[in-house]
């Protein structure tokens, strides 16, 4: 739970913070550590928007936890202990009340005594990453903590340039697309209908396109609500769907690893984040077995999470990763599995891992280049073709008065 409090600090300064405890003894020792004489203290209420959510958790974003992890790696290289380090960063985040509270949570279970890792674990102000939380407890036992802090900042902000580019790369397309079907819906709803009142009065046969484009502009006119109200029922059942039915979001995952080009864009997308992770949980001293189950974790293709997941028990089993992987029914890209048995027979599966990614991250930034490079073009010809046909059905009756 979190308490907020106000009073006066050790310098005689007035204080107004928040702390989080399980119970409010707990809270008033914490604050007593602090050296903190409280004038108030109570439960935090959370405001009404925060009450919305599913969960009191804050979701770190992964830009934040890419600067955190590395504002505190630069601190540890450079001497500072993990306490320092974190009293430091935290008056990075005075505006910041969620990341403010987390770090300052984490500093008194530190002050308490605990590890690093165990503080992490045992907050409850904010929701991280499984295989953040477990690279920082093996490399804290190994002493390495500093690289691991770095090269976890450097995964998560790569991932967040990733997501950058693909999103900056399909907003130009998406963008047309939503233009070019209101535009088309627009001139079909109400254009359309308003021309349709000249041909009734005209005693002649209309042309086959002319008759297409009058029934769709009809269609539009008396169903527009119901289109708009089928679509919105049809996206949100979806959403929901895909939140609360594994099997319904397994079975479009699925789907999605089939289709033509994009499947192979998802497929080496997830295949890279997953070797990339790897890479870095094999190098932080952690066991093949649990990096195959974390990095699995990470993988937001519910077909491909599975199989990284039954391949990790046959490993436990005692067969290699490469062989688990080339006798699952779900079937990968042939060349990952090769290079992951070559890692795993010369002994070097960290490097191959990490090779791999870079290998799959470039093939894809290559191929969503192509494919934007292609779209453009023929968004163009869509958006033209489709309203120069309605045009052209509508002027068709016209020239074929003027030829008679």
């Amino acid at each position: 739970m979190i308490y907020k409090y106000k009073g006066i600090d050790e310098f005689g300064s007035k204080v107004k913070d928040k702390v989080e405890a399980s119970s409010l003894a707990e809270a008033k020792s914490k604050l007593k550590a602090k050296k903190v004489i409280y004038q108030s203290l109570s439960e935090d209420s959370p405001a009404f928007y925060e009450n919305i959510n599913f969960s009191t958790k804050y979701k770190i974003s992964v830009k934040e936890l890419s600067s955190l992890s590395r504002e505190l790696s630069m601190y540890i290289r450079s001497g500072v202990s993990i306490v320092s380090a974190l009293k430091i960063v935290k008056t990075h985040y005075e505006n910041n009340k969620k990341m403010k509270l987390f770090l300052t949570t984490v500093s008194t279970h530190l002050d308490e005594g605990k590890n690093f890792f165990t503080a992490l674990d045992i907050q409850t102000v904010v929701i991280l990453p499984e295989f953040f939380l477990q690279s920082i407890k093996v490399s804290e036992n190994g002493g390495i903590l500093d690289e691991v802090l770095l090269e976890l900042s450097r995964f998560l902000k790569e991932q967040e340039r990733i997501n950058k580019e693909i999103k900056g790369a399909f907003a130009y397309p998406a963008f047309m697309i939503i233009v070019s079907l209101l535009m088309i819906s627009f001139m079909l709803a109400f254009v359309v209908p308003q021309i349709t009142g000249i041909f009734e009065s005209m005693d002649q046969e209309l042309p086959g396109p002319t008759k297409v484009v009058i029934a769709l502009g009809d269609f539009f006119s008396n169903n527009f609500t119901s289109i708009l109200a089928i679509i919105f029922a049809f996206v949100t059942t979806f959403v929901i769907m895909m939140n609360k039915s594994k099997t319904f979001a397994y079975f479009i995952h699925k789907m999605i690893l089939k289709l033509p080009l994009f499947g192979s864009i998802a497929l080496k997308s997830e295949l890279a984040r997953f070797s990339y992770i790897a890479s870095l949980l094999v190098r932080s001293g952690l066991s093949f077995v649990e990096t195959i189950n974390l990095s699995s974790n990470i993988l937001n293709n519910l077909v491909l999470k599975e199989l990284f997941k039954e391949a990790a028990k046959e490993v436990v089993e005692g067969k290699l990763l490469s062989n688990a992987l080339n006798s699952s029914k779900i079937k990968i890209d042939h060349a990952f599995i090769q290079s992951i048995a070559l890692g795993e027979e010369t002994s070097q599966v960290e490097n191959v891992l990490s090779n791999i990614s870079e290998l799959y991250f470039e093939e894809n930034r290559d191929k969503i280049s192509l494919l934007l490079t292609l779209l453009e073009p023929a968004l163009m010809l869509f958006v033209g073709g489709s309203i120069g046909f309605i045009v052209a059905a509508m002027l068709l009756p016209i020239f074929s008065m003027s030829v008679s």
